[in-house]
């Protein structure tokens, strides 16, 4: 029998004011908070040195329990620490999957010993470990300077695991054991039985120099970590949160247990990779040290400090500190652990539109026209829960979409694509061939009795697919195939929702932590990879689709550290208020920071309905961030851009225009993300690391190197300040050309039509000249290239080009980098990897120039053998040169001389 949960009890389903625990409720985290410090130690006869690293015993002074540590450096400037149970009762979990490939390590050197620390060494010997042996302690250090240390204050906690036989001749009993959650607790009215008993492990850090931190997404909060000594703190743990607080530490629909501190001198990472629930303390402390070479009364210096604790539930203690000492190095160092950002399909960076949800096939079509007569570019449209029949994912509704595969056909005469939504639960119909295939396969997760788990989501009484099984995997991706998904094509991609997962009738409305996966692993261990894991069966199942040809869109709502190598992740169910747009830009500069580039927020806000300026606002903010997507949940009123009025329709159409005359600058910064793993949208501390007025600034961000954008966030503001920072940057108003020096705030006027970016001197950016009514009518556009000089009258940028689709680019070096530099009065454009083959029609027609003070000769193009004149027009009060006319072929070698 069917039991769907109605629109009436939607918000009452998904919306509990007690619904989720708070710190204190983790019994877990309060164990560890309230337990003294434990006193481990280790001797240097416990040490082994090998060609992989180095090894040490620890035993806890009181209990006696001993652990196994190894230390190992890695060849990108990592340090890899990790501790598990020396003698075990039974396996620990350990991640899998994540991390990708096989890390190679650095043979390490015992430079000294003394015989209470050892000394080692790696690289050119600019790094430097000191372990300590009695009480426990690391100190890592680059270049003669103390970076972090590890168990400064003596928080190391390992639960070891108990053999449950043993377990009655313990000396607490049941009732303080119950109390303390060590064999069974109970929240609200759920009871998690806890088949290994206790097995949390903790460790803390201190962060040397710094008093600036980041990451450790999803949390709707600010950019700069708090100190959440006076606040909760911040939770890893996948949650379906509806209409989120902001400003909560509370986890939301990802976690990515990556950390970032930074300071003039150095950026660093803590990553600590463990897929159990995880909470991240953070303090800041600033202590007065007496400088000894001061004279009497000089005030002493101050030396500020980041402590950081990390407290998980299970498995084991794995933590990888990233040494930098570069943001880029950051990036590039934990991308090289977890992957790189997946180059997305160019289709993809364009306009989505989505509600929850467009009713049938002639509703899907008017949408479609929609965009056409108003003159709005757009790529994809999107079909929630309702498509299916009854809920059940790769169905149709027969009455509402008669004629999937014809409707494909249709958006595909126009290049554009249909994205359909595909959850983990299965509805439990045994007269549903994917639920029956599903059963008999043993696909699903089970219950504590070792039954299949079921629980409630949209369809009623569902069970849910066991993604961490391999096996699994492979048979949900073939679901995917043409032959077996009826009425999909090609041209149909995929949204993973309510990938937490979520589960209505569960604790905090997700799967009970003693549930079982494949091997016998509870779902504690494992909860934070759960989304993880459909979105890599997604992957392969449309990868597989194309027969590994075509690369695969899929958005995730659930993610975990390294899902940026499998698509995009949006920001989940926000709200439709100034407040909400507003936390946006903090929440995607996080992500960005942590791996997951490819990212947004939902436009216009999810749930309630947006004022006419509230939407405007939201598209001109969306425009600007990598993944761009408007999505409305049912019970809010249709917001087409085209039902507001001209003055709105008008604002909505400039702002998605120009995101689309931009797309071959933001296609090249997804290059960059693939290759070098710089984020496409960073803080702008990333671009400036010394310049501290930027680091906590969460307003605006840099689009690349070249843009700094200020989206405009709050209502009837006729004015907004805008920092320009770098006291040696010029900065370029994109509205007017009007030049600024950096160093400086600057208060802009703004209308409703005013999107805010600025262009920083010694860049160059390209755009299409015009942008049609999809991505693929990009091609038939023209680029120009628009070249702002710094106060040295230099200029550098790229544009990466390939067929925008297929995997080309990387099997048979389909693709094209070319690089513009303007120097001493010449603009190059040169071939910057001369591994690429691909040959493409585009050329520039236009050069705008801006910071040029004067222009004394007409302009000459110098292109192999020949010279020729240019068409030009120089605004000398404005400083802009605009060279037209040009028909120069993008793959050519060429030169214009000024």
């Amino acid at each position: 029998m069917e039991v769907n949960v109605s629109t009436e009890s939607i918000e009452s389903v998904l919306k509990s004011e007690d619904k989720f625990r708070k710190n204190h409720e983790i019994l877990f985290y309060r164990r560890q908070r309230d337990k003294a410090v434990s006193q481990y130690f280790t001797s240097y006869e416990t040490f082994v040195l090998t060609d992989g690293g180095a090894s040490l015993e620890l035993c806890e002074r009181d209990s006696q329990d001993r652990l196994s540590l190894q230390i190992r450096a890695t060849q990108n400037g990592t340090i890899r620490v990790s501790i598990d149970e020396l003698q075990l009762v039974k396996p620990r979990y350990q991640v899998s999957d994540v991390l990708v490939g096989e890390l190679r390590y650095e043979p390490l050197r015992v430079e000294w010993k003394k015989e209470d620390c050892v000394c080692l060494t790696w690289g050119l010997g600019q790094y430097q470990l000191l372990a300590f042996f009695s009480p426990f302690k690391l100190e890592i250090s680059c270049a003669g300077e103390e970076i972090v240390t590890l168990n400064p204050g003596n928080k190391l906690c390992f639960e070891t695991l108990q053999d449950p036989a043993s377990r009655s001749s313990s000396n607490s009993s049941e009732g303080d054991e119950n109390c303390c959650g060590l064999w069974k607790e109970t929240f609200r009215q759920f009871e998690d039985i806890k088949a290994n008993g206790p097995s949390s492990v903790g460790l803390d850090l201190s962060l040397h120099g710094f008093n600036h931190t980041y990451g450790v997404p999803e949390h709707a909060d600010t950019l700069l970590l708090k100190d959440t000594s006076v606040s909760e703190a911040y939770r890893l743990y996948n949650l379906d949160v509806f209409g989120y607080e902001i400003n909560s530490r509370l986890g939301l629909y990802g976690s990515v247990p990556l950390l970032l501190a930074h300071k003039p001198e150095r950026t660093a990472g803590v990553f600590w990779l463990n897929s159990s629930e995880t909470l991240v303390d953070v303090k800041y402390n600033t202590e007065q040290n007496e400088d000894e070479d001061e004279p009497p009364g000089k005030k002493s210096r101050i030396s500020p400090r980041t402590d950081v604790r990390w407290i998980s539930e299970s498995g084991t203690i794995d933590c990888f500190i990233l040494l930098g000492p570069t943001p880029a190095q950051v990036f590039s160092q934990y991308a090289q652990l977890t992957g790189y950002q997946a180059l997305p399909p160019l289709f993809s960076l364009g306009n989505h539109q989505c509600r929850w949800n467009y009713e049938d096939e002639a509703d899907v079509k008017a949408v479609d026209a929609g965009f056409d007569l108003h003159g709005i570019p757009y790529d994809v449209i999107w079909l929630d829960i309702e498509h299916t029949d009854g809920k059940r994912y790769f169905t149709w509704d027969s009455k509402r979409f008669p004629n999937p595969a014809e409707l494909q056909h249709h958006l595909m005469k126009k290049k554009r694509k249909l994205v359909v939504i595909s959850d983990p639960h299965i509805k439990m119909d045994p007269d549903w061939s994917i639920y029956c295939e599903a059963k008999k396969g043993g696909h699903f997760v089970k219950n504590r009795e070792g039954f299949d788990f079921e629980g409630t989501c949209w369809p009623g009484e569902s069970c849910y697919l066991d993604f961490s099984s391999s096996k699994t995997r492979l048979w949900y991706a073939r679901q995917f195939s043409l032959s077996k998904y009826e009425g999909s094509t090609e041209s149909l991609f995929v949204w993973n929702d309510m990938n937490e997962p979520s589960v209505f009738n569960g604790p905090e409305q997700t799967m009970p932590k003693d549930a079982l996966h494949h091997g016998g692993w509870e779902h504690r261990e494992l909860h934070n990879l759960y989304g993880f894991y459909q979105h890599m069966a997604t992957f392969e199942g449309l990868l597989t689709r194309s027969g590994g040809t075509e690369r695969p869109f899929i958005l995730t709502r659930s993610f975990f550290a390294g899902s940026q190598r499998l698509g995009a992740i949006w920001t989940g169910d926000n709200v439709a208020t100034w407040e909400y747009l507003k936390i946006s830009i903090p929440m995607l500069l996080s992500l960005s920071l942590t791996g997951i580039q490819f990212c947004g927020a939902d436009v216009g806000g999810f749930v309630q309905d947006p004022d006419p300026e509230l939407l405007v606002r939201w598209y001109q903010a969306g425009a600007l961030q990598p993944f761009f997507r408007a999505h409305s949940a049912k019970m809010t009123k249709r917001r087409e851009p085209w039902l507001f009025g001209e003055e709105v329709t008008s604002a909505i159409r400039s702002a998605v225009q120009d995101r689309y005359c931009l797309l071959p600058y933001w296609y090249t910064l997804f290059h960059q993300a693939h290759t070098a793993a710089l984020p496409p949208i960073r803080p702008l501390w990333v671009e400036f690391p010394k310049d501290t007025s930027t680091f906590a600034v969460e307003n605006q961000y840099m689009i690349g190197g070249a843009l700094l954008v200020c989206p405009v966030t709050d209502p009837g503001v006729t004015e907004v300040k805008v920092l320009l920072p770098g006291s040696n940057e010029l900065w370029y108003d994109t509205n007017t050309s009007e030049v600024h020096k950096g160093a400086r705030s600057l208060d802009v006027p703004v209308t409703l039509t005013t999107v805010l970016v600025f262009q920083r001197g010694g860049t160059v950016v390209p755009r299409r000249t015009a942008c049609g009514s999809c991505t693929a009518d990009l091609q038939h556009y023209t680029i120009t290239l628009t070249v702002a000089l710094d106060i040295k009258g230099k200029a550098d940028g790229f544009l990466y080009l390939d067929d925008g689709h297929s995997f080309n680019y990387r099997d048979q070096m389909q693709f094209c980098l070319r690089r513009f530099s303007m120097q001493a009065g010449r603009l190059v454009n040169s071939c910057a990897n001369d591994k690429g083959l691909f040959v493409s029609d585009d050329k520039v027609e236009t050069v705008v120039i801006l910071g040029l003070k004067s222009v004394k000769r007409k302009p000459k193009l110098k292109s192999g053998a020949k010279r020729t004149s240019v068409m030009f027009e120089f605004d000398k009060k404005r400083g802009v040169l605009t060279l037209s006319g040009l028909e120069l072929e993008i793959c050519k070698d060429w030169e214009i001389i000024i």
